[in-house]
């Protein structure tokens, strides 16, 4: 589990907006760094919701000086087919981001339908674990928030492991550290995630 590290001079790097990669994102990462090798000069990027679509967009389009259309899926079809004739034209890329894969889009115009279906589509999927606990652990360094040492593997074993859960369960325990300005434990994070309602928690558990 690494920050990404590219051989070219990949905008933002070093920020705290690092984007962080493990098998969950990597084939998507690696797709983006190599845009030269399209063998079209578009490509579709999918993923759950809070994946980094957007991140990956903004840096794709600074890296190459191509075009990124967010929420595709649900763009006008003609702006959709107008910019993919631009693209092939102008070699200029065009990156299309949406959540689903382009066969699952609704799609009326044919001669869209059949583009989308010849472009490469790569997939952020939800994180692994590796990656689960690295988010985690990121989100409570960004906000500030102590936290026990076994805080993190205590709650990779307990939420969904997905982008979204991650993201609300650290905001649900930074609120309740700082109301309490105590360091989360494991017993705090139980009661807060207890009564926020996010966590079912087995009756036998000891902790």
């Amino acid at each position: 589990m690494t920050q990404i590290s590219l051989p070219f001079d990949w905008p933002g790097q070093g920020t705290d907006d690092d984007y962080l990669v493990s098998e969950a994102n990597r084939i998507a990462v690696r797709h983006l760094e190599g845009w030269r090798d399209w063998p079209l000069a578009v490509s579709v990027l999918g993923g759950p919701p809070r994946s980094g679509r957007s991140l990956l967009g903004r840096r794709f389009a600074g890296l190459s000086g191509g075009t990124v259309i967010e929420d595709a899926q649900g763009q006008d079809e003609r702006l959709l087919f107008n910019a993919w004739n631009d693209a092939q034209t102008s070699r200029r890329p065009l990156l299309l981001i949406g959540c689903d894969p382009p066969a699952q889009w609704q799609v009326a115009l044919p001669d869209l339908r059949s583009r989308l279906a010849a472009a490469p589509f790569v997939f952020i999927a939800e994180p692994d674990e590796a990656l689960a606990r690295a988010l985690i652990e990121r989100a409570f360094v960004r906000m500030g928030t102590p936290y026990a040492v076994d805080l993190p593997d205590w709650l990779l074993r307990r939420i969904e492991r997905s982008y979204a859960a991650i993201a609300g369960v650290t905001r649900i325990l930074n609120e309740a550290a700082l109301s309490s300005g105590r360091k989360i434990s494991v017993a705090m994070a139980k009661e807060a995630l207890q009564g926020s309602g996010f966590l079912p928690i087995v009756a036998d558990d000891p902790q």
